[in-house]
């Protein structure tokens, strides 16, 4: 299984960024490719025609969701969620794979920037419930602790929060 992290160019600049973690923790499992709307990339436009690739992008159309069967690889869209809106839409490329949804119950922890959309994910948190429903347990909770240690309790970098 592969996640390939089709990512916005401002976001390698930002330290709130998780999709480095996901490539820290899964190694070559996981890549994060420069979203380029004039130049994209060839290498991720002949994995998709190869098929076997999901996206991962919350909408009206989703394709059996939390049904992973057949998926060998999957992209994330890595940046804020009006880069990501943007990148979507001006992507023909990603219009025609296969999108799945994730729908966990549970709200984004993801605390580091501001306006975050209610009941969306940030990218660390995708990869995480992606692989746990692909059964990869010990990367699952790897990538849980790494995130959870990233983002911190508000206030723990200006020593507001007991014990830190």
């Amino acid at each position: 299984m592969k996640i390939t992290l089709l990512t916005h160019f401002k976001e390698f600049e930002k330290r709130s960024n998780t999709g480095r973690l996901v490539v820290d923790v899964l190694g070559d499992a996981a890549e994060q490719v420069r979203w380029d709307r004039m130049n994209p990339s060839p290498r991720l436009i002949e994995e998709i025609e190869a098929g076997g690739v999901a996206l991962v992008y919350p909408g009206a159309v989703c394709d059996r969701d939390g049904d992973l069967s057949g998926i060998t690889q999957f992209i994330i869209i890595d940046g804020t969620w009006h880069e990501a809106r943007k990148i979507h839409q001006r992507s023909p490329y990603l219009q025609k794979v296969r999108r799945i949804c994730l729908r966990t119950g549970e709200k984004s922890q993801y605390n580091l920037r501001k306006n975050q959309k209610e009941a969306c994910l940030c990218t660390a948190e995708c990869v995480i419930e992606i692989l746990r429903l692909a059964g990869k347990t010990a990367e699952a909770e790897q990538l849980q602790e790494r995130f959870m240690a990233f983002i911190r309790p508000v206030g723990a970098l200006r020593g507001e929060v007991q014990g830190h």
